[in-house]
């Protein structure tokens, strides 16, 4: 009998960022208020609990022109992806955004109504990482604070 495997379950398990001084981002991170965990890798890798992932895929130019950093030549400060924390409204948005500047966040990008309805703003993180915080039409913040996307 030739049984073929089960076809894997495609998943995000993990994004990590690449960091020029660990014990800054370890601290900055714990500071937005992840919840680290393995602390026994030290300062070699730093993992965090998030509350679970979802994954958004927009054109590299359009994110480069939303984030506000130019899109060609594409630049090193800037590689095609953001990451994002999604909230459940405007006011959350706003709140979200001050707090990572008063733990070290550089702001990108103000807080603003967007062309699709939604409300959104960037930070950076001190590798210049940037992270959006966003209300999105359609896309639900739940009580469990997840995001749940329709089908």
């Amino acid at each position: 009998m030739n049984e073929k495997p089960p076809q894997p379950v495609a998943r995000l398990t993990m994004v990590t960022l690449g960091v020029s001084n660990m014990r800054a981002s370890i601290a900055f991170y714990e500071a937005l208020g992840f919840a680290r965990k393995f602390k026994a890798t030290g300062e070699l890798v730093a993992f965090f609990e998030t509350g679970g992932a979802a994954i958004g895929l927009f054109p590299w130019d359009e994110l480069a022109h939303d984030v506000t950093l130019p899109g060609q030549p594409r630049p090193r400060a800037f590689r095609g992806m953001t990451l994002a924390w999604n909230c459940r409204t405007p006011e959350e948005v706003d709140v979200v955004l001050d707090f990572a500047i008063s733990k070290g966040a550089s702001l990108l990008k103000p807080a603003q109504t967007t062309d699709y309805g939604g409300y959104s703003g960037y930070f950076a993180d001190p590798d210049n990482h940037p992270w959006e915080v966003v209300v999105a039409p359609g896309i639900e913040v739940g009580e469990d604070r997840r995001v749940h996307l329709p089908d």
